[in-house]
């Protein structure tokens, strides 16, 4: 199987058309922007994910402006909601994925080319903090029985590790992490936990793997690793990770290995050569 890559998106946090988030962000063009980004990637993924924080309220019109702007992906996408999503309305509004379910957490795990995608639910309905109760993670126990023959990403919205910004880790997983890392190192196929809430790009060791955020395609989190630092947001570059999954090399037992990246948003100048026609370095 040629090597496997899926993109995922974050934190859109999406209003209804005219609103503005927090009084002053219009997130909907952002999001527009993300999407043309994807279709110009030189190799276009399998599937995009979204890993949380899709709406700002959870509210039917949030949901139908979030559905007209992923209409133009032309390959399939995944949902999960964050702390500012509605399950329930998540489910009405998108009907078609019935992968999301009908009730209780969001969970599913899905092929996407030679890796399993599980989407664990860490939501906590009303707050901000999330959680992994024994249900949750004996269903993912579950899940990673059935998948030890396949590289797997485990998605959730909080992060299950510390990140050293004071205000976002007040927020941040608050039970569940050390259960979820002893059940991880039981299986050493699973290559990343992909994460949103952050709106930053974090890289941390955990379980046999890694665990990491990826920017929000919106807003960025301030970066200030101060514990009593100020809750506060800015406008640095948007962007959006990609996993890729490199083909098998025919190696018996070899399940391979994920390589991440993070890409930015929005139009740049380049690409331009390093080498003139003969092969050169350009001097």
């Amino acid at each position: 199987m040629p090597t496997t890559f899926l993109v995922q998106l974050s934190d859109t946090h999406i209003r209804e058309p005219g609103q503005l988030a927090y009084g002053r962000l219009d997130t909907a063009p952002y999001l527009a922007q993300a999407v043309t980004a994807i279709g110009r990637l030189p190799q276009q993924p399998h599937a995009v994910v979204l890993t949380g924080d899709l709406t700002d309220f959870g509210r039917p019109a949030e949901y139908a402006h979030l559905r007209a702007l992923l209409a133009p992906l032309a390959v399939p996408f995944y949902l999960m909601p964050g702390n500012h999503d509605d399950r329930q309305t998540l489910r009405a509004s998108f009907p078609e994925h019935t992968y999301l379910g009908t009730e209780g957490f969001v969970q599913y795990s899905v092929r996407i080319g030679d890796l399993q995608l599980i989407a664990l639910d860490t939501v906590v309905p009303q707050a901000s903090e999330g959680s992994l109760c024994a249900d949750r993670l004996a269903w993912l126990a579950d899940e990673l029985d059935q998948h030890r023959d396949r590289p797997v990403i485990v998605a959730m919205h909080h992060p299950p590790f510390a990140t050293l910004i004071g205000h976002m880790d007040a927020i941040g997983l608050q039970a569940g992490s050390a259960e979820l890392e002893a059940l991880l190192n039981r299986h050493p196929n699973v290559e990343r936990v992909i994460c949103g809430h952050l709106h930053r790009a974090i890289q941390v060791r955990f379980g046999a793997g890694m665990a990491v955020t990826v920017p929000s395609c919106a807003h960025q989190v301030r970066l200030d690793l101060a514990p009593d630092a100020a809750s506060s947001w800015n406008l640095e570059p948007p962007g959006f990770g990609i996993h890729a999954l490199p083909a098998r090399d025919g190696a018996p037992g070899g399940l391979g290995r994920i390589v991440s990246h993070t890409a930015y948003t929005g139009t740049f100048d380049g690409p331009y050569p390093f080498h003139d026609p003969t092969g050169a370095l350009i001097d």
